[in-house]
């Protein structure tokens, strides 16, 4: 059986201590403040970014040059037979998309999952290759279970401010305007590849109950085969708010007693889309391992 490595990237929400703990690899995405380049969990941290966010410093984010991605995978392969790599969904980045194409010079020895997932739910799929590759599959095996369950997988996501949105170009000034003053919150979600709309409401606290119905909807009806089974994994994240997600997830543990319940901060490259003060909740499927 060939030694296989699997690595992903820092919008999976692990970090590099984590990354060592689970003996992978975590590629940190690049982002560029006041054009300054800084790698994410290695020269700055959580609250240093969202100390520059509110201070309205120009932020943009990249992705991981390829003489990074391949330097990583080269030195992988001298140690291990074939290399997993778990990048963030194809539908949000290019990164999965470089990869994909540098992964075709190295003669099927590197895998690029293109599961559609990011933050606790591509946590979760590198969770699912680590445990495919105990039970001995080959890299291209857990290429192909991960990739046929890329939709088995559900999040929703509230933001503090428009602002962002708007500075993204996803939404109008005019928009952002009318809904700053009225104090509409969007609620966003990602099902598969794309982030789409959901619904538009009053207020936080109002959003917080559209995000828990609409995860009880997804969890009694699209996904319940699995959920009774005992194979769906609930998660949560947020930007920054950590004390406020701490009482959201006391809202959410309530709303589905007796499940372990995953949170971790966005990662900083979703955060800088966003702003400070998002709430997410999420759930994914885990594979069945045989």
């Amino acid at each position: 059986m060939g030694k296989i490595a699997i690595v992903t990237d820092s919008n999976s929400g692990i970090t590099q201590d984590e990354g060592r703990e689970l003996g992978i690899s975590v590629l940190p995405m690049p982002f560029y403040i006041n054009d300054v380049m800084y790698l994410e969990g290695i020269t700055l941290s959580q609250e240093e970014f969202y100390e520059k966010l509110k201070n309205d410093e120009a932020i943009s984010t990249s992705q991981p040059s390829p003489a990074e991605v391949c330097g990583l995978w080269d030195n992988l392969l001298e140690e291990y037979d074939e290399v997993v790599h778990i990048p963030m969904s194809s539908g949000l980045s290019a990164a999965c998309d470089t990869a994909t194409a540098l992964s075709r010079e190295y003669g099927g020895k590197v895998q690029v999952v293109n599961n559609q997932r990011i933050s606790v739910t591509q946590r979760q799929s590198v969770l699912d290759a680590l445990a495919l590759r105990d039970v001995g599959k080959t890299a291209a095996e857990i290429k192909e279970v991960l990739e046929a369950e890329k939709m088995e997988s559900s999040i929703y996501i509230t933001l503090e401010t428009l602002k962002y949105l708007k500075k993204g170009g996803r939404i109008t000034p005019a928009a952002a305007a009318i809904g700053t003053v009225l104090n509409l919150k969007p609620v966003l979600q990602i099902q598969g590849e794309k982030l789409d709309a959901y619904a538009k409401v009053r207020g936080k606290k109002q959003a917080k109950k559209v995000m828990l119905k609409a995860m009880r909807e997804d969890w009694d009806s699209r996904f319940k085969e699995y959920a009774e089974a005992g194979e769906m994994c609930l998660q949560m994240a947020y930007t920054g708010n950590k004390e406020e997600a701490e009482e959201f997830k006391n809202e959410v543990q309530a709303a589905f007693p007796g499940l372990d319940i995953h949170m971790d901060p966005l990662s900083l490259s979703v955060a800088c889309h966003i702003g400070h003060g998002a709430l997410a909740v999420a759930c994914s499927k885990k594979v069945t391992v045989k």
